[in-house]
């Protein structure tokens, strides 16, 4: 596992996308794990910029997500589309057609799983996952427990988790329950994980991710047995780290 600690916002964000931009170069056809949420969105803005000036192009890539909520139209505000198609999908040059993200108002929420799941298998492995971490260990979705979901699967949202998301609604009371999402055992078949976390509020659980035991009570934890981690902490995340 390859940790690093940044001073500055701009070093992390550079090197994350840096990262991404040497796949896409070295393999056009990359198959890309992409994530929500304030982590990646400054290494997004670094990847438009680098494609706007011609020094990547993602047209050749395509890309899965890791989960949707469910019940929101995918033209709300807050749906994990709408996030991606805003963040980034509109200003590279990526196809639309090759963007995956989990349906959160199919009909049948089980058999979209498992459709999910099957495309990964079909145009997988990803080759690259990038991931944020949740203030209690979550990645993607998946929520401390006695045991986690190896699969794409349907999981109900810990309190203190939309808590966490509610500030991107009016209230709590907009925040989805359940929301799709890959299993640890689908995140852990990416080629290479690269993790970002930045401010003091996610020091305490990089701690208990990285230097504590592999539980299920810390899903991140798992990724200790992950070959090729990549962790980008800014100063105020990784004070525990030495």
């Amino acid at each position: 596992m390859n940790i690093r600690i940044f001073e500055h916002e701009e070093d992390l964000n550079v090197t994350g996308a840096g990262i991404i931009t040497s796949l896409l170069q070295t393999k056009p056809r990359a198959v890309l794990g992409l994530a929500t949420g304030s982590s990646p969105v400054g290494i997004y803005k670094q990847l438009i910029a680098m494609v706007q000036k011609d020094l990547v192009s993602f047209a050749q890539a395509s890309s899965f997500n890791l989960d949707e909520y469910v019940g929101l139209p995918a033209e709300h505000s807050e749906s994990y589309r709408s996030f991606m198609n805003e963040q980034l999908f509109h200003h590279i040059d990526i196809d639309l057609d090759k963007t995956y993200i989990p349906d959160g108002n199919a009909p049948d929420l089980t058999q979209e799983c498992e459709a999910y799941e099957q495309r990964l298998e079909d145009r997988g492995p990803v080759d690259l996952q990038i991931l944020g971490i949740g203030h209690n260990g979550h990645i993607g979705f998946n929520e401390p427990g006695t045991e986690l979901t190896g699969r794409t699967h349907v999981v109900a949202l810990k309190e203190e988790t939309r808590k966490a998301n509610a500030r991107f609604f009016d209230s709590i009371d907009q925040v989805p329950t359940q929301a799709i999402t890959m299993g640890v055992g689908t995140i852990l078949k990416a080629k290479q994980i690269l993790l970002i976390a930045r401010g003091e509020e996610k020091a305490e659980i990089i701690r208990q991710a990285f230097m504590g035991p592999i539980t299920t009570e810390c899903p991140a934890s798992l990724l200790q047995c992950h070959p090729n981690v990549v962790v980008l902490l800014d100063r105020a995340a990784g004070r525990w780290v030495k």
